[in-house]
């Protein structure tokens, strides 16, 4: 009997897996990894199934990472954290609030593990994980050896880093270091934010409206399956964003450091008009453009459908053509989801 993985996606896609292996240690993911590998088989790691669809059955074993922990080091210029990669994001951040340690608040809600955030650099509200990650413990299943990889070493760029690279689907993260200043400075540059005091505003403030923004507009996973946003916002070159803004000056638009200019992708599906657009038991959210729901037992098929429809019309519009943030898991391994969806 193969099992389920319907409660290891928040899409809630039904798919199985030939094994489901859950592992509170490295050396059991090791093992796990290894059996796999021994009986022919694939394994893929997941955390929390936040941030993936499943197109097929996998063929083999996914194992799903619940090593926790979280140790502090208080320096005199910051707090320094070592937290397991199965720990839950948004706990994280209420823990290390609720012991006065801030930093964290603007990724409030952010769903998923621990070990998940470096892979994706998650970000929200003008934060990354980039900006407070010191390091990220890994095994390297090739051999079984533990490796520490620096900031720097991580590679990271907009949702991307050197785990998506081919040459790294072999580690496994077990852990991650984090750094949090003493010294805090809000960041206030996004959404309702701008609308807080910077001379008076707490980090538990800053929290508490980053989740009243998040809850107010994105669907509940346990109601609506989905991956929270499907899109990544395009990022543009200075000259494409001016022939944009000739025909939609009002166009939400954040300079980057590099002369381009990131693009809001909920905008740009909203401006088509899609909104409730279903396909199937697959549904574009009614508050959040950027949300691909799961209405009614909707298939991998009417997922992919219907982002293949969202990415033409945008394309079509505004000759920006949107890539997907969620990883797309095959039959055997992760697939390229731009591929699937063009």
């Amino acid at each position: 009997m193969n099992p389920s993985l319907k409660s290891f996606n928040t899409f809630g896609i039904q798919a199985h897996a030939k094994r489901i292996a859950v592992v509170e240690s490295a050396q059991e993911l090791l093992t796990a990894w290894n059996d796999a590998a021994n009986n022919g088989q694939p394994a893929i790691l997941v955390g929390e199934g936040s941030n993936i669809l499943f197109l097929k059955d996998f063929a083999g074993t996914v194992i799903v990472n619940r090593l926790k922990g979280i140790e502090v080091t208080e320096q005199e210029d910051s707090w320094l954290l070592h937290v397991g990669a199965g720990e839950n994001w948004h706990q994280l951040v209420e823990k290390t609030l609720q012991q006065g340690m801030a930093g964290l608040e603007n990724l409030a809600l952010i769903p998923g593990c621990v070990g998940s955030s470096p892979i994706q650099n998650i970000g929200a509200y003008g934060v990354e994980i980039k900006q407070i990650c010191q390091y990220v413990d890994c095994i390297d299943l090739t051999n079984g050896q533990e490796v520490r990889l620096e900031n720097e070493q991580c590679q990271f760029g907009y949702r991307d880093s050197i785990f998506k690279q081919a040459d790294y689907k072999h580690y496994a993260i077990i852990a991650v270091g984090l750094r949090l200043a003493k010294k805090w400075q809000p960041i206030l540059t996004y959404g309702s934010l701008n609308q807080l005091d910077p001379q008076s505003v707490t980090a538990q403030q800053v929290f508490d409206s980053v989740c009243e923004m998040r809850t107010s507009k994105l669907p509940d996973p346990k109601v609506n399956g989905n991956a929270g946003s499907f899109f990544k916002n395009p990022v543009i070159t200075a000259k494409e964003a001016k022939d944009l803004f000739i025909h939609y000056p009002n166009a939400p638009h954040y300079p980057q450091a590099d002369g381009k200019v990131k693009l809001a992708a909920g905008w740009l599906i909203d401006q088509c008009q899609l909104k409730g657009h279903r396909i199937g038991g697959a549904a574009v959210h009614r508050q959040q453009a950027l949300v691909l729901i799961n209405e009614g037992n909707a298939s991998s098929e009417d997922i992919v459908a219907l982002a293949h429809y969202v990415r033409q019309q945008v394309g079509q519009k505004f000759n920006v053509w949107l890539e997907p943030e969620v990883r797309f898991i095959g039959d055997k391994q992760e697939v390229s989801a731009l591929e699937t969806i063009a």
